[in-house]
């Protein structure tokens, strides 16, 4: 078969081509195919090659393809050669170099791209024949370009305070080719080269450094590429400003002028005013205080004096001084003279000396008057002797307790040599008197009174017989005697709650463990020769009434030292704890003590004492020393001044040993933080089997009207189940507040959905509304964790309730005494006991 000469280029082209094909020699970039033996430089080179392009919608793209020497050029896409019909070519010759130029170009329609889409991307490249060979040309990618409708993730709205950093994420839909992001501030394009403050991350996000005011706008995110433009909802970001005090107000002028008033301050929540919703200031914008102006007291005259002997001058004079009062803060002096003289005969003024007549007068009368103190002198003495014959050498508390003494805990004479000096009579001497109990008066004095005291009951107008006990009386005498006793009613009967010792004037201490209760009786404070049977008791408050007014509420236990009415020659020392956060400005404190009616009446308010007065009180952080020449039953009482006097409470955890059913119970206590209160749940929770949980906390309770909330939360669903039917459990604030109620808890209830289940993980929330709040982290497995048994291990303090003598004080005697003799007498230099008092503050 003849071949026309024109058709041997084309053939040929397509001989190489198929070649080509077959040996699967496909290049990304140019390559070029010479033929044996001929001129390299005129092998085709391309003068524009096909680009990677993205199909935009349904718009068909153009691939264009120009070579030079060519004589035929044709598009391959995806192995397969385009139809010569779907190339549109246009030819031409190279002015300079004479040689046949080609260019080729083709359309590729979406469809196309689909048919292939997913499983690999489709691609064309262009192929150009000569004489002396073929070249190819480089890939191009052809894809689908799109952008879909919905952010992998928006922004969100917040709410900053003022210089806190902001971090707003944003993860741009998915699309060919990958979106650009940008981010719109209230519609206004935000660009990082202009504000430092704000940058763009790799990932898209817009973090802002330190937030500012400016900064409260409305966030978009922006995505788009060449298909299609996307908007993210906006994110309002507030920036708030929590409120700030301004500095107080000075002190106002006291309200009274003259006495005791009141002076208040103030101060603004504007330093800086909350703003966004940023929180008020938290506290009082106003505090009260109490002040005392001193008024002015005029002076006044005494009375005056008698009349002078009348003088040589026959005349007499008597004076007066301005000192009834005297004038003090500014008042006037008195007006008048303070001497006033008189003609002391009417007749004329004659002296005579005295005669030996006179000298015996006054001689007579010396002598009178010596006599009648000889004879004084020994009836005192007759009166004594026969009061020695008639008293004990023992004011044992049984006489004036109609027999209270318990033989279970008084020391014996064996174990403790040291006790006595003077050891009692404790034969079955019997002493009997008409009518009442009367106490009797070992001194003059009679600051002491020696009566029934809140304790005892009256015992009628019958005749008593009052025994003194013996060291082997048995128990159950005890225990039948004091079952008779009216009074008894009102103490405690558990023996951990009430302690006794024997004491004379070398001193000793009681003490009921585990309470910080304790009676420190120093040395000589009984008088030599006495020995008295010391009680201390602690009350609990639902036994005892104690009647609180306005905003009053029981800072510390109420305890009883007795028997009241001993005499005592020095202040004894009662220790007992407090739940109180000590603050002169928010409270007011006073020692309250039961008098021999049963009412009670304050003896002492903290901070007013008069040096001269019978009571005195040490406050401390949690503790309160009260030094008294006067036992009885005392309570420390506080009232609240403003909202920031606070209470602490001690919050407890308890929860059972051992789970048995499904339901598992969480007690929650809040005690007065004292710990005689800790003693008393501890014990409470041993008789239920109970086991402590978590470690104790304290929360600071004002006085603020507001109740206590507790909550639990975070309960896994999959394992428990919480019976709580409400979001949580109130303590109303006044049975907090007033102190006398004991026990005071709630009981969250959960249940297990299997009987395997033993780990525990969860929250309770304790707080105060608009108040101080605790939170408990519980993760602990219910059947074997004893790892808090150890917090609430309740030792004995000192080992014995009683120590009599040295041995009770911690300095030994021979220290304090070399103490006592380098601060006594007062000297010039200022070591005694008044310069240590003032330096230490303890002056009152």
């Amino acid at each position: 078969m003849a071949v026309r000469p024109g058709l041997w280029p084309a053939l040929l082209g397509m001989v190489l081509a198929a070649w080509l094909h077959g040996t699967g020699a496909q290049q990304s970039a140019t390559v070029a195919n010479p033929v044996p033996g001929a001129n390299p430089d005129l092998l085709p080179h391309f003068l524009v090659e096909p680009e990677d392009v993205y199909i935009v919608k349904n718009k068909p793209v153009l691939l264009v393809c120009k070579a030079m020497p060519a004589t035929q050029i044709f598009f391959k896409c995806n192995g397969e050669w385009v139809r010569q019909v779907d190339h549109v070519i246009e030819r031409s010759t190279d002015d300079s170099s004479g040689l046949p130029a080609m260019e080729v170009r083709i359309n590729v329609s979406r469809q196309q791209v689909e048919k292939v889409f997913g499983l690999e991307e489709y691609w064309c490249q262009c192929v150009a024949w000569s004489s002396s060979g073929t070249t190819k040309s480089q890939k191009a990618y052809i894809r689908i370009a799109y952008l879909r409708k919905n952010f992998e993730q928006e922004p969100l709205a917040k709410e900053v305070s003022l210089e806190q950093g902001i971090v707003l994420p944003c993860r741009p839909p998915e699309g060919i080719p990958p979106a650009e992001v940008e981010w719109l501030r209230n519609e206004d394009l935000v660009d990082p080269s202009l504000d430092p403050n704000v940058y763009i991350t790799r990932e898209h996000s817009l973090v802002v450094r330190q937030a500012r005011l400016a900064d409260t706008a409305n966030y978009t995110c922006v995505a788009k590429n060449i298909v299609a433009r996307r908007r993210s909802a906006s994110a309002a970001v507030i920036v708030y400003v929590n409120g700030g005090w301004s500095t107080w107000t000075e002190w106002s002028v006291c309200s009274a002028s003259c006495g005791r008033g009141w002076q208040k301050r103030s101060r603004s929540c504007t330093n800086p005013a909350p703003l966004n919703g940023g929180a008020f200031c938290e506290g009082q914008n106003v505090q009260k205080t109490a002040c005392a102006t001193l008024c002015p007291v005029d002076g006044s005259w005494s009375p005056w004096s008698k009349w002078s002997a009348c003088g040589l001058d026959c005349t007499h004079w008597r004076s007066r001084e301005c000192s009834d009062p005297a004038p003090r803060n500014g008042g006037e002096e008195c007006r008048g003279a303070d001497l006033d003289t008189r003609n002391c005969t009417s007749d004329l003024c004659v002296h005579t000396a005295s005669g030996p007549e006179d000298v015996a007068l006054y001689v007579g009368l010396i002598a009178v008057a010596v006599c009648l103190l000889l004879l004084l002198l020994v009836l005192i003495l007759v009166y004594c002797r026969k009061k020695e014959g008639l008293d004990s050498d023992v004011a044992d508390s049984s006489i004036l307790t109609s027999g209270f003494q318990p033989v279970s805990i008084k020391p014996s004479k064996a174990d403790n040599p040291h006790l006595l000096t003077i050891q009692p009579d404790l034969s079955t001497t019997t002493t009997t008197c008409q009518g009442s109990l009367c106490p009797r008066q070992d001194g003059p004095s009679p600051k002491f009174q020696l009566a029934n005291g809140h304790l005892l009951s009256p015992l009628g107008g019958g005749r008593h017989t009052l025994h003194h006990s013996s060291p082997t009386s048995e128990a159950e005498d005890f225990v039948s005697r004091l079952s008779t006793q009216n009074y008894f009613r009102s103490l405690p009967r558990g023996t951990s709650n009430m302690t006794y010792g024997t004491f004379n004037f070398l001193g000793g201490r009681l003490m009921i463990p585990n309470t910080g209760i304790s009676l420190l009786i120093p040395p000589d404070a009984i008088p030599r020769g006495k020995i008295y049977e010391i009680y201390l008791t602690l009350h609990k408050p639902e036994d005892v009434r104690l009647p609180l007014a306005g905003c009053q509420t029981l800072l510390s236990p109420i305890v009883s030292c007795g028997p009241p009415g001993v005499l005592l020659t020095r202040p004894v020392i009662l220790a007992m704890d407090h739940c109180g956060e000590p603050c002169p400005e928010s409270w007011s404190l006073r020692l309250k003590k039961q008098s021999c009616e049963g009412s009670w009446e304050d003896v002492l308010h903290l901070g007013e004492e008069a040096p001269s007065h019978l009571y005195y009180c040490q406050l401390e952080a949690g503790a309160c020393y009260v030094f008294t020449e006067q036992l009885g039953r005392f309570a420390l009482v506080g009232e609240a001044l403003s909202v920031a006097a606070t209470k602490r409470l001690k919050l407890l955890l308890f929860a059972p040993v051992a789970c048995t059913s499904l339901e598992y119970n969480i007690r929650v206590y809040c005690l007065h933080d004292t710990h005689d209160a800790l003693k008393e749940v501890v014990q409470l929770e041993k008789q239920l089997g109970g086991q402590l949980i978590q470690e104790p906390r304290v929360l600071h309770f004002k006085d603020s009207y507001h109740n206590l909330r507790l909550s639990i939360h975070d309960v896994p669903s999959s394992l428990w189940k919480s019976k709580l039917l409400v979001s949580y459990q109130e303590i109303p604030f006044y049975h907090i507040w007033n102190g006398t109620q004991q026990y005071l808890h709630c009981t969250f209830t959960l249940e297990r959905v299997s009987p395997s289940t033993s780990d525990l993980a969860c929250k309770v929330w304790v707080w105060q509304v608009e108040g101080d709040g605790q939170s408990f982290n519980i993760n602990f497995n219910i059947t074997k964790d004893t790892r808090f048994a150890e917090l609430l291990a309740l030792e004995s303090e000192g080992g014995v309730p009683a120590l009599v003598g040295p041995s009770a004080f911690k300095i030994p005697f021979l220290i304090r005494q070399k103490i006592i003799t380098s601060l006594d007498p007062p000297c010039s230099r200022g070591a005694d006991w008044r310069t240590l008092a003032q330096k230490l503050h303890l002056d009152r």
